[in-house]
């Protein structure tokens, strides 16, 4: 494994890859900082493939929308969690969804599967932020709620999306 550090406008990002795919994306200091893995045992080292998360990145805080097919992600989560994470990818830029619209997504692929919380807890597992935009998850209201990377940063995430 390999890490390196992006400086976002919005604050430091862990930018975790392999050989082959990002397998995380932190806002330093964060919850689930790490998702379990021994950050400690991966080299600090920029990869071809953490120059190209850092490229999109750049280009994502200039307020482009960059195609996501072009960094390989490999999250390490459950098949739940899995299942949750593609259904955030379906979100398109600049828009936003509530908690209940992803549990009405999975229901209609997969039948009976998980509950509101589950939901909840997946989404605020992601071990790739921005990239898997858990940020576009809002309450059934419209009102932001919880974020892992805290609730300044999902506000600053929407607007750059909304262009403003």
């Amino acid at each position: 494994m390999y890490k390196t550090y992006y400086t976002s406008p919005i604050g430091q990002i862990l930018i975790l890859t392999d050989a082959n795919a990002l397998l995380g994306l932190w806002f330093q200091g964060q919850k689930y900082f790490g998702a379990g893995y021994d950050l400690a045992q991966a080299e600090v080292k920029d990869t071809e493939l953490s120059r190209r998360v850092a490229a999109w990145l750049d280009a994502y805080f200039k307020g482009e929308n960059p195609a996501i097919d072009v960094i390989p992600l490999a999250p390490q989560v459950t098949e739940f969690r899995s299942k949750v994470l593609a259904v955030l990818q379906k979100i398109p830029y600049g828009q936003t969804a509530a908690y209940a619209d992803v549990l009405q997504e999975l229901q209609a692929d997969y039948g009976k599967i998980g509950s509101a919380r589950a939901v909840g807890g997946a989404i605020g597992h992601n071990p790739i932020s921005i990239l898997i935009p858990c940020h576009r998850i809002v309450g059934s209201d419209g009102k932001l709620t919880g974020y892992a990377g805290g609730l300044d940063k999902k506000a600053y995430l929407l607007k750059l999306e909304a262009g403003r």
